[in-house]
């Protein structure tokens, strides 16, 4: 009931109820009060006034007449009053200059500007357009205790304070840089007086700065958000009259603050401070007379609480109820109420941010079930008095400027932050006259994107949120954990509850239909705040974003409203006849999961809208696009496709398959609780179902088509415990509908653009979101390996002066530990909730099909927006890495998602696809996946992947794309080599990829030899900046942890290289092993260079430290890494050359021994033998192969000596002219043309892999001539 709602103004209870001692119809103007206390019929409509307006009984006397407005104002004047002097405080100690503005009235001082400022929105919200801008107010104070608020609308660098008016302002200087001069800065925490000092908390956009100034004990402290930061300034110089202390404020390009030096209520008004500007006189006046309208509506709902009991007295005794008495009293008092705001037209505002606004709230009440059917019959007497619009606009304001403002606070959860705010708003816009009210605003957008703003909480905030911290493994109490559980769930319960409000607005907003002419469609105010907010948001994304982007809570309240229309649908059926989300059976299903015949309208891609001047196409930009590739003739145009055509009919899965997609799938629930950490995940919003089936139940969708529901309530002081979102939507007043013409069809807003939209926000508001959420939970899983590891150090009892470091290392690593599980829990809470994972299952879905249809189409594939693979791409991994998991992953991709591996391999080496980068991320999105079983099995069924992706891998081994590639290769291929089973690396690999990779190389002899000669050149590169790397870290003093980084990624990748290599060989060895022996060759040198800087480094121990990254020990980290595929590749040369296929191949001992380096290849083949094998080994699997290796080096070691005893025999020969001067190992029988220049053909066919031009001129060659026996061969 409404008596039970919790009231701001204070209001009262327990009241009379208003019955008549006679016949109504007798004696019509007598009514009577009877009592709770005293006998029926003995009290007078007197006393009901006295209580209304407070006043002690028997104040007023019997009445001649009727009770009127006449006679209810001529009450207030006789017995309420306004005693102006005793509201004005002592202003002793406060100077204020006239800046124009009026009498008493403080803004900024135009000459103490320095550099550019722009009052974005009257009074006072300012921002910086220069680098770094600063100004003073025109006020000042020399004695007293003083204080003014600072809303944040950025959370930059902003030096808030005081200073005096000698205090210089320069392009480098402002407040706090000179002697007297003070400021706060919490974007660098600090407080600043000359010199920079430590102070208060970081603070973020919406937080409210008190900058108090007490001159009494001369003491400067800030507040935030109502809470002391502590005294930061003491001592400070007395001052007197004529010469004190300005309000002063400094900031950045860009930063947005508002200024409230008391035009408006403080938000967080502090004990014992007044504000610089003092407030109306009027406005105690005014709470009186609000107070005596809440009173009368409290009378009104205790009758309506006792409405039976009323009935059963009327019956008996013919009593009246307060319905007459109702309309003259509060038309009265609105009366009053008007004429005093309009005879005090500067003290309007602070009126409606004040008094005006608590009152409100208070009838209405901050937490459901809320009393709307009395703050209705307030609206209806406040909207027949032509002032009320003036009020209603500053209610507006302060609505949104609270919104803003509002923070959680877990006691008053779940209807915290911002919802009672919202829910305020929502019921007001309810109504056509301030809807139109509010449009007509030209703050409309800006109050918009109050309405749909959320603070963001920082490291204190979340302190307070979740004040209980658990996680698997910590020593915290087993109730922690259940407290953490309550606390986040209460958290959630309150993102919930403000999201749905926020939705109930934007729909309001679509449903509205402007009073212009020619007639708007419903959507066209909506459509025309997302385009303006996307086109002032545009660079959000970039790395160094332009000056002036604010927060991008907007950006993702607005992505969740539209997000939960698409995927939840609409909960209203249809929208006006147009947005219609229910299908035959009258089933609420969002757009996002209809499933059947799909279809998106081109011109969307077409379009060079303002908002999408600036973003690149899939093709380039736009601008080249439309020159080289125009499309003016399909703009009109519409796609249409199946659901699913794109997939093979075997593994399809549809919503209108028997096998639904994960989105709308009956698994098990449990599996959504596996998170490591304590969350409920709500489920109100999500609906998880086996096939089509209504997104609402029946009964609530019936409900919300029929006014069975609106009855109900209208008999209801206020609805029961379920939300008005819930229930349905209250109709809207006077709301009109437009017939349907299909000339102006296009106008309307339609599901698809909403999609467009959906997508763009995601990209510039929700993915720096989600990238600091991984962050934090890659962060927390360091740090907790960090703080058991320091347990354990703890545990083996160091020495004391050990003991004593590792106790203060772990303090702060808990610290840090404690940090990251509590921005982890509210990441989870406000971005993971289970209908959000739903819709953006379904979203990826969607995209991805579109983007896999729209590729068959060249013209305009190279249209789309390069943020739709962006946003599908970031969206799919961030499910698939999400916390609580949506789905298991062995049905992530099987379920809905095929067409994501289909469209990753088929364009990540797409020509039309102009960014590299983008190409890169699509590459990167393979090299992820199949690293994990579940999802390479994906591939593994995908025809398109087994046919496309083995050739697609190796062409792509370029200069730009090979690191990921190498990855993706070794991940298909690894667990066949020398020495990698130890730690299970098998898991992920793929017998079906290594035969395709085979097929592939031996059916494509130009693209293998392309790749292998790219493969030979690359290892020797990161071989060569290994060994520069090691050696400059040799050469310093001090080896940073930059260098030991770079040192070990470097390594890293000439690992994965010789694998790649060891694959080769063991594959495809007649590469190696038939035809002309350069494949050999260069293979040799490469295992000669790296056994000669492996196995002879100068200082062994110096060479493995410097690869031991942090926390890792030298079983992951050693020679052995680089060793062991070197010991594959010769093991798996060697078997190749026994077998029969290769009789006739090249003498592997004999190019061996050509190397000119016998020693250097003795001893490393030695050292291989010697290593220490069984780390990196499970049994003994592993000695057969170096007995091979073992015989080779006996073989070698008996060729090399053979040759030494022929070479002794013969004696040298003196250089011969006609030998190679490359090589100086085979005649120089080929010959460069046109400059002639001669060499052997093996080191011509070589230099030739790489370069086209003679290696002695450096001449183009035209041509390459052999001489073989004085036959010429071309």
């Amino acid at each position: 009931m409404a008596e039970d709602s919790l009231r701001i103004g204070g209001l009262s209870s327990g009241l009379a109820v208003i019955l008549n001692s006679g016949d109504g119809k007798e004696n019509p103007s007598k009514p009577r009060l009877v009592s709770y206390s005293d006998e029926f019929g003995q009290q007078s409509v007197e006393r009901a006034l006295e209580y209304v307006f407070g006043l002690p009984n028997k104040s007023i006397g019997p009445l001649s007449g009727p009770v009127d407005s006449s006679l209810v104002r001529s009450i207030i004047k006789n017995y309420l009053y306004s005693d102006s002097d005793s509201l004005v405080s002592n202003r002793d100690g406060v100077c204020i200059s006239d800046n124009g503005s009026g009498p008493g009235v403080i803004g900024l001082e135009k000459f103490s500007i320095c550099g550019e400022i722009r009052i974005v929105k009257p009074p006072l919200l300012l921002e910086s357009l220069a680098v770094f801008s600063s100004a003073r107010a025109n006020a000042y104070v020399w004695k007293g205790k003083w204080m003014y608020e600072v809303i944040l609308e950025t959370s930059g660098i902003q030096q808030l304070g005081w200073a005096t008016i000698s205090c210089p302002f320069t392009d480098h200087k402002g407040v706090g840089d000179a002697d007297d001069s003070y400021a706060f800065d919490g974007r660098r925490v600090r407080k600043w007086n000359k010199e920079a000092e430590p102070y208060g908390q970081p603070w973020v956009a919406g937080d409210v700065i008190g900058c108090c100034i007490d001159l009494a004990h001369d003491e400067i402290s800030f507040y935030r958000n109502g809470v002391s930061l502590g005294v930061a300034f003491s001592g400070i110089r007395k001052m007197g009259p004529g010469f004190g202390y300005h309000p002063a404020v400094s900031l950045s390009q860009g930063e947005r603050c508002e200024l409230n030096f008391g035009a408006r209520p403080f938000k967080y008004p502090i004990d014992g401070y007044h504000p610089l500007q003092a407030p109306p006189s009027s406005s105690s006046f005014v709470k009186q007379l609000l107070d005596c309208l809440s009173r009368l509506l409290d009378m009104q709902s205790v009758e309506r609480a006792e409405h039976s009991s009323v009935e059963r007295l009327r019956r008996l005794k013919r009593f009246v109820s307060l319905e007459e008495l109702f309309y003259p009293v509060s038309h009265g008092i609105c009366e009053e109420f008007f004429s005093v705001v309009e005879a005090d037209c500067q003290g309007a505002e602070y009126i409606g941010w004040g008094p005006l606004l608590l009152f409100f709230m208070g009838v209405f009440g901050v937490r459901a079930p809320h009393d709307w059917l009395s703050l209705d019959r307030v609206l209806d007497v406040f909207l027949e008095f032509q002032g009320s619009h003036v009020m209603f606009e500053h209610i507006i304001n302060a609505l949104s400027c609270a919104c803003k403002t509002a923070s959680l606070v877990l006691t008053e959860c779940p209807y915290s932050g911002s919802y009672s705010y919202l829910a305020l708003v929502c019921h007001l816009l309810r109504r056509e006259q301030l809807m139109v009210l509010w449009w007509k605003s030209s703050d409309f957008g800006f109050l918009f994107e109050g309405f749909l703003s959320r603070k963001s909480p920082n490291r204190q905030d979340l302190q307070c949120m979740i004040p209980s911290v658990w996680w698997p493994g910590s020593c915290e109490d087993v109730s922690t954990e259940s407290s953490m559980l309550l606390a986040t769930t209460a958290l959630s319960d309150a993102v919930s509850k403000i999201e749905e409000k926020h939705r109930d607005l934007c729909l309001l907003v679509i449903q509205f239909i402007p009073p212009l002419s020619p007639p708007q469609f419903p959507g066209s105010v909506f459509r025309t705040f997302v385009q303006n907010l996307l086109l002032k948001y545009r660079g959000a994304d970039r790395n160094m974003p332009p000056p002036g982007i604010l927060s991008n809570s907007v950006l993702v309240s607005l992505y969740t409203v539209i997000l939960h229309f698409l995927s939840e649908g609409f909960g209203v059926g249809n929208i006006c006849g147009w947005l219609k989300s229910c299908d035959s059976s009258g089933h609420d299903i969002g757009f996002l999961h209809r499933g059947g015949c799909q279809s998106f309208p081109i011109g969307l891609f077409l379009k060079n809208d303002p908002h999408r001047a600036e973003l690149s196409r899939l093709g380039g930009s736009f601008s080249h696009l439309s020159k080289s590739h125009p499309m003016h003739d399909q703009e009109a145009e519409v796609i249409r496709w199946e659901e699913g055509c794109m997939d093979d009919e075997e593994t399809r899965v549809t919503h209108l398959t028997k096998q639904k997609p994960c989105c709308c799938s009956c698994y098990d629930m449990e599996f959504t609780k596996c998170s490591k950490y304590p969350i409920r995940t709500t489920t109100k919003s999500s609906r998880h179902h086996c096939s089509a089936i209504p997104e609402r139940s029946a009964q609530v969708a019936a409900e919300c088509s029929t006014g069975s529901l609106n009855e109900e309530i209208s008999d209801k002081p206020s609805s029961s415990d379920q939300s008005e979102s819930e229930f349905g939507y209250r109709p809207v007043q006077h709301m009109r509908t437009v017939p349907r013409d299909s000339d102006l069809a296009s106008t309307t807003l339609r599901e698809e653009e909403l999609l467009d939209a959906l997508l763009l926000l995601y990209h510039i508001g929700l993915a720096p979101n989600f990238k600091q959420a991984s962050y934090y939970m890659s962060h927390q899983s360091q740090s907790i390996s960090l703080l058991e590891e320091t347990d354990k150090q703890i545990r083996e009892r160091a020495c004391k002066e050990q003991l004593k470091r590792l106790k203060e290392t772990r303090n702060n690593y808990r610290e840090e530990v404690i940090d990251c599980v509590r921005h982890c829990a509210w990441y989870r809470v406000s971005l993971f909730s289970r209908w959000k994972q739903r819709g953006m299952y379904a979203t990826c879905m969607w995209v991805v099909q579109l983007l896999l249809v729209l590729s068959k189409l060249d013209s305009v594939f190279i249209y789309i927006p390069e943020f739709y693979l962006e946003a599908l791409v970031d969206c799919f991994h961030v499910l698939r890495k999400s916390d609580p998991p949506f789905v298991p992953p062995a049905i992530f991709i099987k379920q809905g998602l095929t067409s994501f591996v289909t469209f990753v391999i088929t364009h990540f080496n797409d020509p039309r696809i102009s960014s590299a980068d983008l190409r890169d991320l699509l590459l990167q999105s393979i090299s992820v996946l199949v690293q994990y079983r579940e999802y390479l099995a994906a591939f593994e069924s995908n025809e398109v992947a087994k046919q496309r992706m083995p050739k697609a891998l190796l062409s792509a081994f370029d200069n730009r794309s090979w690191i990921p590639v190498t990855t993706i290769l070794l991940r298909l291929c690894k667990g066949s080599g020398f020495g990698s089973s130890k730690h299970g690396e098998s898991s992920s690999s793929s017998i079906i990829f290594q035969g395709l990779l085979r097929e592939a190389c031996i059916s494509d002899e130009e693209l293998f030899s392309a790749f292998l000669n790219r493969l030979f050149n690359t290892l020797s590169w990161t071989m060569t900046e290994f060994s520069v790397s090691i050696r400059e870290m040799q050469e310093k003093y001090q080896v940073l942890e930059f260098q030991q980084r770079k040192c070990c990624v470097i390594f890293d990748l000439s690992c994965n290289l010789a694998r790649l290599l060891e694959f080769c060989t063991h594959e495809i060895p007649q590469a190696f092993l038939s035809g002309p022996d350069t494949n050999l060759r260069r293979l040799t040198e490469l295992i000669v260079f790296i056994l000669n800087y492996i196995t002879s480094a100068s200082d062994v121990e110096f060479f493995d430290l410097s690869l031991r990254r942090h926390g890792q020990s030298l079983e992951k980290v050693n020679r052995g890494m680089i060793l062991a595929p070197l010991v594959g590749i010769i093991v798996n040369l060697l078997d190749a050359s026994t077998d029969s296929k290769f009789k006739e191949h090249n003498d592997i001992v004999g190019v061996f021994a050509n190397m000119d380096c016998p020693e250097t290849m003795h001893y490393g083949l030695q050292y291989m033998l010697e290593y220490n094998w069984a780390t990196s080994f499970r049994g003994e699997a592993y000695v057969p192969k170096l007995c091979r290796l073992e015989n080779f080096l006996a073989l070698l070691i008996s060729h090399t000596d053979s040759k030494k005893i022929e070479g002794l025999e013969c004696g040298e020969n003196n250089a011969d002219d006609g030998m190679c001067c490359i090589c100086y190992a085979s005649e120089a029988d080929a010959q460069f043309i046109p400059c002639s220049h001669r060499s052997c053909y093996v080191c011509i066919t070589r230099h030739l892999l790489n370069c086209q031009r003679c290696f002695f001129c450096n001449a183009t060659v035209l041509e390459v001539v052999r001489t073989i026996e004085n036959t010429v061969e071309r």
